[in-house]
């Protein structure tokens, strides 16, 4: 944000992609007034910075630009993508990814705002595409007077807001028993147990897939052959698309077109779900990212916190994060022994 770039201007020279945030509210007259320089290109920011910071990873038409003096910041998710993996290593820049960040509780501070965001949007989504106009059966999913709410199935203990009968699966039975004691017993909570998701299915109308593994690929837990189970015009949101999904039948979507149907069920698939509330997205992930921001900028790598090494992925040209390797069966080198 605006303020940010303006405490870094004191110190640093900042170079801003011109309109980059427009579509958060904020002008390119904002950064100049913050002391960035605007350049018309993504081109010309890469040729002109060292330090890149992003939000989302980087895309194929930018490849080429990027090189072994650079330190990209960002979502990268390695793990669901081979190609951008192989890429970045190509180019030899140093990839610090946001969602492998840990703080000193071992949570994952970076990944959390757009977790909470993206979250709150999965109820909204849900409620929307179960609506007969946008292709789902028709259930108010918060039910009115003598009728029941609808029944949702929601995989993985993060943060979901919907009005709906919720029950929630989780291989973390401490986290089932802290949503329990949060919600105080409103909603159902169950072990993630294939078992436990093959008897639910038959019964809810939509599902949601929030689930996260840190690093890794997220782990399919609605196979293709599971699509029968579900009622006809049932809604499947998949949070976690941005991590390889946990449906077996996800593709990637956008905000654009954001839905298809396999087997009669609505998928709903958005690898930028924040992307649909941008101001909002924008402020909560600069809060978080800014301290971070200052600290690579002010100190070399193997002057920073382990947790906060977490976060290098690739280093001169190797990977440093062992279960991106372990996805995709390439070598894995320690970051500690690199940096000695």
């Amino acid at each position: 944000m605006p303020q940010q770039v303006a405490a870094i201007a004191q110190t640093q020279k900042i170079i801003v992609e011109q309109n980059a945030r427009l579509g958060a509210g904020f002008s390119n007259k904002d950064y100049m007034d913050s002391g960035a320089i605007l350049v018309s290109s993504m081109q010309e920011v890469y040729a002109k910075a060292n330090f890149i910071v992003k939000v989302k990873e980087p895309l194929p038409q930018e490849y080429e630009f990027i090189k072994k003096h650079h330190t990209l910041f960002t979502f990268f998710h390695f793990a669901s993508s081979l190609t951008l993996t192989k890429a970045m290593l190509k180019s030899e820049a140093s990839c610090i990814a946001y969602e492998t960040i840990e703080d000193i509780h071992g949570a994952l501070p970076l990944l959390t705002p757009m977790s909470e965001v993206a979250g709150r949007l999965a109820g909204q989504q849900a409620a929307k595409y179960l609506e007969k106009p946008q292709g789902g059966s028709g259930i108010l999913i918060g039910g009115v007077t003598g009728v029941a709410p609808a029944k949702a199935l929601i995989l993985g203990g993060g943060v979901v807001g919907m009005g709906a009968d919720v029950t929630i699966c989780d291989i973390n039975e401490n986290r089932l028993e802290s949503l329990e004691n949060l919600f105080d017993g409103k909603i159902e909570t169950l072990l993630a147990t294939k078992e436990n998701i093959m008897a639910k299915l038959p019964v809810v109308y939509t599902v949601i897939g929030a689930v996260l593994v840190k690093g890794a690929q997220a782990p399919k837990l609605i196979t293709r052959d599971m699509l029968p189970l579900l009622k006809s015009r049932a809604v499947l949101i998949d949070v976690a698309v941005d991590q390889g999904s946990c449906f077996d039948t996800t593709k990637p979507t956008t905000h654009e077109n954001p839905t298809y149907y396999v087997d009669d069920i609505l998928h709903y698939a958005v690898a930028n779900m924040p992307g649909a509330v941008p101001r909002t997205s924008t402020q909560a992930l600069s809060n978080k990212t800014f301290p971070y921001i200052m600290k690579l900028l002010n100190n070399p790598l193997d002057q920073l916190p382990d947790k906060v090494l977490k976060g290098v992925n690739i280093y001169n040209g190797k990977l440093t994060n062992r279960k991106v390797a372990d996805a995709f069966k390439i070598p894995y080198t320690n970051l500690a022994t690199i940096l000695g």
